[in-house]
């Protein structure tokens, strides 16, 4: 006769003890240092510069705080046209770079194979060198002599960047297309990289799959890679043109007085004229247009995501 046997006690569930508030907390320290780098050295300097561009007086007299709004309306009214020079050059540098980088970016991303590697060290080769020593650099590859502006002459390419205000005569130096060049150079690899990033996302399968719906070439990076590669594109071009609006490194090198930025303007009036109010004021309003015009451009992209 079987006998049944008892089933043993189940053990008791231990309770579940609430998060120590040390715990809670350790996020928050750990974000403690960088916290203290952009208060230190991103607000605090944001703060003065604010303050910096409502004082009036002079260097000798010293500046006080006035509340002198007018500052901003006579930097803009005296200097628009530099304003408005940097930001055509920085636009044309960025398409430029966008026209130049996304073919290599494609080709790194899908057919560079077993070079890719390779490929990529190239592009980042440049950031190994000073951006001053590059700049420089373009002074003898666009020399009055040398053959880049002979070729040039030669195709007859110089008339019509002449005829179009871009170049001067029969040279490129102390002209709107030298300066140009060099910013399109040295911010190049800002565009490749994240298109690079951007596009090696995207699954080779979908381009196989366009293919078997009888798409062509064309039609399938119309509507399957591009469209796929939007936020490497505006990635590029926000890092591309942001910091091209603000450089007055090619301009001083590679351009003359009719091809100054605003950035020259303002290291100018910094460093030689030391009138500190307006140099802010035109600091603040270049970043306010920048901040603007990329807001604008993000939602017209639809990469909301990014910002």
């Amino acid at each position: 006769m079987s006998t049944l046997t008892e089933a043993p006690p189940l053990a008791p569930v231990p309770e579940k003890k609430p998060p120590r508030k040390r715990g809670r907390l350790v996020p928050y320290w750990l974000l403690l240092p960088g916290i203290l780098w952009l208060v230190v050295f991103f607000a605090l300097p944001m703060v003065y510069q604010a303050s910096t561009s409502v004082q009036t007086g002079s260097l000798e007299e010293g500046y006080k705080v006035t509340w002198h709004f007018a500052t901003y309306w006579d930097a803009l009214s005296e200097y628009w046209p530099q304003f408005l020079r940097s930001l055509l050059y920085a636009g044309a540098a960025t398409i430029l770079c966008l026209v130049l980088g996304y073919p290599l970016a494609y080709l790194i991303a899908f057919r560079a194979g077993r070079w890719r590697n390779l490929i990529m060290i190239l592009v980042i080769a440049p950031f190994f060198t000073s951006f001053l020593i590059r700049t420089l650099a373009w002074k003898t590859i666009l020399a009055d002599s040398g053959p880049v502006v002979g070729a040039l002459n030669t195709l007859h390419v110089l008339d019509v960047t002449s005829w179009l205000g871009w170049t001067s005569g029969d040279r490129v130096l102390a002209t709107p297309l030298a300066v140009v060049c060099g910013l399109t150079y040295n911010f190049l690899p800002f565009m490749i990289l994240p298109l690079y990033t951007s596009l090696e996302r995207i699954d080779v399968r979908l381009h196989e799959a366009a293919g078997d719906l009888y798409a062509r070439p064309i039609t399938t990076f119309r509507r399957v890679t591009f469209p796929l590669s939007m936020p490497g594109v505006v990635s590029g071009t926000l890092l591309t043109f942001i910091p091209a609006a603000g450089d007055y490194v090619n301009a001083d090198l590679l351009g003359s007085t009719d091809t100054r930025m605003v950035g020259n303007v303002i290291q100018t009036q910094f460093l030689r004229i030391l009138d500190y109010p307006t140099a802010a004021a035109l600091s603040f309003i270049l970043m306010a247009a920048i901040l603007a015009m990329v807001t604008v451009y993000i939602r017209k992209s639809g990469t909301e995501d990014l910002v």
